[in-house]
């Protein structure tokens, strides 16, 4: 029969339930996003995220069974985003799941949101196996909160590569989409956008270029469209009708950035089988294209952009594949923490 997880996450403006059968068969998988409340605040708003979440919370969880045909009895065990993320949506993903376990008595794995991600290459929507996945891999996680690379030996062996130094690559998405008057969030804005624009247009700087380091910078990415727009202005230029142009060039440095610190990493761990990207800025097009054609090593990504932003099936995976390799020690006892290490990822779950 095989082990089925019921994944739950909330740690940002989404509010998901999922059930996931030995860590990769999607039964179902469904995200409330509250992401519609934001378009005009230019991100989340913490409190207003919790509310809708406490509101959507028993309404998701009832159409995830209700979409799988699955009753509480099928379940063998609830897994959990405990952190990072916003601290109110966190507590209300955990409390819930703490109290599911409880009154149906299942075992609860507390999930590292980052490790849901490097899941999320697994999961497929079919009963056909993908194709092996053979370890080690290089993965690029990258969404609006945080931008890493992980060398990873194992689902609970992980290895810190680098990480962004200042803004993730999905938030310098958000803040350069917010510069060039584009709707949140920011990815999907500029990508459309850019579709018609010159890449070459406009000439950005190529972050921590001379820098022998695997880490990320992005700030100065959005510091340099501000002076862009700030030149256009002074010439009496609209940017409204370079909007394309600046779009694509900008998108393309942010791009080019990723790639880069990929390519330096391929080239000190020689020895990886394959290139994974995951989160949010893995749906970016642009950034599969050219990480296609510069790297030289077969490029996995999630099998459907659902999972390629905060979903609950990628934890669901994670915890299945925590039971799996580290058995009782992934039902230890876990708090809730917003401020989650990416160290806590390297050392307590493997």
């Amino acid at each position: 029969m095989g082990m089925l997880i019921l994944g739950i996450e909330t740690s940002c403006d989404e509010t998901a339930a999922a059930l996931v059968k030995d860590g990769q068969y999607v039964r179902s998988n469904v995200i409330a996003s509250s992401c519609e409340l934001f378009k005009h605040t230019g991100g989340v708003v913490p409190e207003a995220a919790a509310r809708q979440q406490v509101e959507l919370m028993l309404p998701v969880l009832h159409t995830c069974l209700e979409s799988a045909n699955t009753s509480t009895q099928d379940i063998d065990a609830i897994a959990v985003t405990r952190g990072p993320g916003l601290l109110g949506s966190l507590i209300v993903g955990t409390t819930t799941a703490r109290v599911l376990a409880s009154l149906w008595e299942k075992p609860l794995v507390g999930i590292h949101h980052t490790l849901g991600h490097l899941s999320s290459p697994w999961l497929t929507d079919a009963d056909d196996d993908r194709p092996d996945i053979a370890f080690p891999v290089l993965t690029l996680s990258a969404s609006g909160g945080h931008t890493e690379l992980w060398l990873r030996h194992a689902h609970t062996n992980n290895m810190l590569l680098g990480r962004t130094r200042d803004d993730a690559a999905g938030e310098a998405f958000d803040k350069g989409a917010s510069l060039l008057g584009l709707p949140y969030p920011g990815g999907p804005s500029i990508a459309r956008a850019a579709e018609h624009g010159d890449t070459h247009a406009f000439d950005f700087p190529l972050p921590l270029a001379d820098d022998d380091t695997l880490d990320f910078s992005f700030s100065g990415l959005k510091t340099a469209l501000r002076y862009t727009l700030r030149d256009l202005e002074s010439r009496g230029t609209d940017r409204a009708t370079r909007q394309a142009d600046l779009a694509a060039s900008y998108q393309e440095a942010l791009c080019a950035h990723l790639v880069d610190r990929v390519q330096h990493a391929l080239q000190q761990h020689t020895h990886v089988h394959e290139l994974h990207i995951v989160g949010g800025v893995s749906a970016n097009a642009r950034l599969r294209t050219l990480l296609q054609e510069q790297c030289d090593i077969p490029l996995r990504t999630p099998p459907s952009l659902a999972y390629c932003t905060d979903n609950a099936a990628m934890i669901a995976a994670a915890g299945a594949f925590l039971l799996r390799e580290r058995g009782s020690k992934a039902l230890a006892p876990f708090e809730t923490n917003a401020s989650l290490p990416a160290d806590a990822l390297c050392a307590s779950e493997r």
